[in-house]
């Protein structure tokens, strides 16, 4: 299925409403108009109070999974493994978020339960510490489920082409 070009903006733009942007002024109701060619590029563009904890994100990101390719996908930085997204990360007003982390978080339910949560979308507070080993977990468990499905994907294309 092929999305609208427009369609990361209308998303965007709802959750900047929703939640506040970190790169909005007072009284905003919508994302400013950006187009960020690196990740550098996004982290720069933040406050510098949110600027250290996206950096630190980036960090425990890459160093989870470290054969990911780093792009810029929906305005925030995101993480894929053979062309398919495994997490994303965006910084806001006052918090910091991880898409798209799926709804198969079971395994993770007793360590989210602080968190605020939607479906895709883990919410960590910019005034509390990062939360490291979690985001280290969640990325390492996004990057395996690609995987799976992408062995699972090969092999029903395998089966087909026999």
């Amino acid at each position: 299925m092929r999305l609208p070009s427009d369609f990361g903006a209308s998303i965007a733009d709802s959750m900047a409403t929703a939640y506040g942007c970190a790169g909005m002024s007072s009284g905003r109701t919508s994302m400013a108009k950006t187009d960020y060619k690196s990740v550098d590029a996004y982290i720069a563009a933040q406050p510098e109070q949110v600027q250290d904890v996206l950096q630190r994100v980036r960090r425990i990101i890459r160093a989870a999974i470290p054969g990911a390719s780093e792009v810029i996908s929906y305005q925030m930085p995101a993480y894929n493994v053979n062309g398919r997204a495994v997490v994303a990360f965006a910084g806001w007003k006052h918090h910091y978020s991880l898409y798209p982390i799926g709804d198969r978080l079971a395994a993770f339910k007793k360590e989210l339960a602080p968190y605020e949560l939607s479906k895709g979308t883990v919410r960590f507070p910019l005034s509390q510490p990062i939360p490291v080993r979690l985001i280290t977990r969640l990325a390492k468990y996004r990057a395996k489920h690609v995987a799976e499905l992408e062995k699972k994907k090969a092999a029903v294309k395998d089966a087909r082409s026999s």
